[in-house]
């Protein structure tokens, strides 16, 4: 056996503390960078918030609010603070999901469409919400949220009025917790009985399943109505008994009764021969349902948490468009100079090696920030007849170019474009939302897949609600536009649009 010394070359990239956190910090999104400086400014004491009031970070709404408004409630809370130091001085003493069933405007029940805010919050006249949401528009968020309440402290607070023994006032509450965000009891009585009986007799517990399905009976009297339903069927039905007893209203609820399915499908033959009702009586017990709230709960759903604070800004300016950052979502961060001077001339050790690492974190914010401008910039030059013209100007774009055009990798444009947030004159987008594939067009361009779409829903929102239009026949109608698109493909597009297929969209 021989030993022998031998001379490899080879190269790798070795992934240091600091690149591992560039790359880390540059796929966060804005809430978990909110997170990431308030553990690093508890773990490292050489950091500091940059002004002083403690906080390197406004709160959403505060992000939210337009800077007059914020100049604003700065100058009124100075001028009660004033005021109140001037008073010490001088005194010191379903079954089927709602987006299937429809949605919250009746023309898209009619289509089978849904509207774009259809996710959002739909505030009826009787709730409070809807008062606290719709009442006053000069309200900032902040005194707007404090004047919301939950569902369930909007129904306890009509229980006193019910004049209930203690004993039935109890079991409401206990139904009342235990609905879900919608305003539906997901849990079967017998279940919630069970649960709570606990060591009782067979005759305690058959007393309290009794008390609980009284307290349901007051619990679906409550406002907002339709709350405490078990199923959609169940929801629509005590909506509709709540109005005037007319002949569409029992056709009504005997099509929330059995044949919601039908109703959905807009099957007019079967449900003519099930309920013995004419066309025209059908559309009327359909416009009584469309008139309901398929979900109770949802004016009373949390809107803070559907904030987007955007990270970058676009704005007009001259003929062009103007990219700047967002000031109130980049952290206000400095070294504390007292510490720092405290180890200087020193060599090692820990505590050097926690200044290394303040710097370190402050410059990878920074280029996190200077990476998502770079990007934003880039995309604001591909797409300029987007924010001139809306998404049906948008032209195809891949993160390859936009990686080529940077000198950066495709990887570092994913990160970049993901959970990142624009604000445009158009409306406020994802990054990621700019980049789509192209399709193929009769003069030998390319269009975007995103204005595709858009096209897309020009054409079902201009159809006749009666004879609706088939993927074929929008396949045809973009090819008579120069754009060659499959039906297989215009049924991708529809669905990803949550537009449904012609047959649930044409009308009764």
């Amino acid at each position: 056996m021989r030993t022998s010394l031998q001379v490899r070359l080879s190269q790798h990239l070795a992934l240091t503390p600091q690149l591992q956190q560039s790359i880390r910090l540059l796929q966060l999104s804005t809430l978990e960078l909110h997170q990431e400086v308030e553990q690093m400014l508890e773990q490292n004491p050489f950091l500091e918030p940059e002004d002083d009031t403690g906080s390197v970070w406004e709160s959403p709404l505060e992000r939210a609010t337009p800077p007059d408004r914020a100049s604003e409630r700065e100058q009124q809370s100075q001028g009660e603070a004033a005021s109140e130091v001037g008073a010490e001085g001088q005194d010191a003493s379903g079954e089927l999901d709602a987006a299937d069933f429809g949605s919250t405007e009746r023309e898209d029940w009619a289509n089978g469409t849904e509207a774009d805010d259809f996710d959002g919050i739909r505030e009826l006249p009787s709730s409070p919400g809807a008062s606290a949401a719709t009442g006053d528009d000069d309200l900032d968020p902040q005194e707007r949220r404090s004047l919301e309440i939950s569902l369930a402290d909007h129904l306890r607070g009509q229980i006193p009025g019910l004049r209930l023994s203690a004993e039935d006032a109890a079991a409401l509450m206990v139904l009342i917790e235990s609905l879900n965000e919608d305003g539906y009891l997901a849990d079967p009585l017998d279940d919630i009985a069970e649960s709570l009986s606990g060591e009782l007799d067979e005759d305690d517990a058959d007393d309290l399943r009794s008390r609980l399905r009284c307290a349901l009976h007051w619990l679906q009297r409550l406002d907002p109505p339709g709350v405490g339903a078990r199923s959609l069927s169940e929801c629509l039905a005590i909506q509709l008994r709540a109005g005037l007893a007319t002949p569409a209203r029992e056709v009504a609820l005997a099509l929330c009764a059995e044949h919601l399915e039908l109703l959905a499908r807009r099957d007019v033959k079967r449900l003519m021969s099930a309920t013995g009702a004419n066309e025209a009586l059908l559309r009327q017990a359909q416009a009584l349902i469309l008139a309901c709230e398929p979900k109770p709960g949802r004016p009373f759903a949390d809107a803070q948490s559907q904030i987007v604070v955007p990270d970058v800004v676009v704005q007009r300016s001259g003929r062009g468009f103007k990219v700047a950052l967002n000031p109130e979502v980049m952290p206000r961060l400095r070294i504390n100079d007292l510490y720092a001077a405290a180890i200087r001339g020193q060599r090692g050790g820990s505590m050097s090696a926690r200044l290394q690492e303040a710097r370190w974190f402050m410059k990878n914010i920074q280029q996190r920030f200077d990476t998502i401008l770079r990007v934003s910039q880039a995309i604001v030059e591909r797409q300029k007849a987007f924010f001139t013209h809306g998404e049906i100007a948008m032209k195809p774009l891949v993160l390859r170019e936009i990686a080529d055009e940077l000198g950066l990798h495709e990887s570092t444009i994913s990160r970049v474009t993901t959970a990142k947030y624009m604000t445009t004159p158009q409306g406020t987008f994802e990054l990621k939302y700019f980049f789509g594939s192209s399709l193929n067009t009769e003069t030998g361009g390319n269009a975007s897949s995103t204005a595709v779409r858009a096209l897309i829903r020009q054409m079902v929102a201009a159809e006749n609600p009666k004879k609706p239009l088939s993927d074929s026949t929008l396949s045809e109608m973009l090819e008579e536009q120069g754009i060659q698109v499959a039906r297989r493909t215009v049924a991708k597009y529809r669905e990803a649009l949550k537009i449904a297929p012609a047959n649930l969209r044409k009308a009764i």
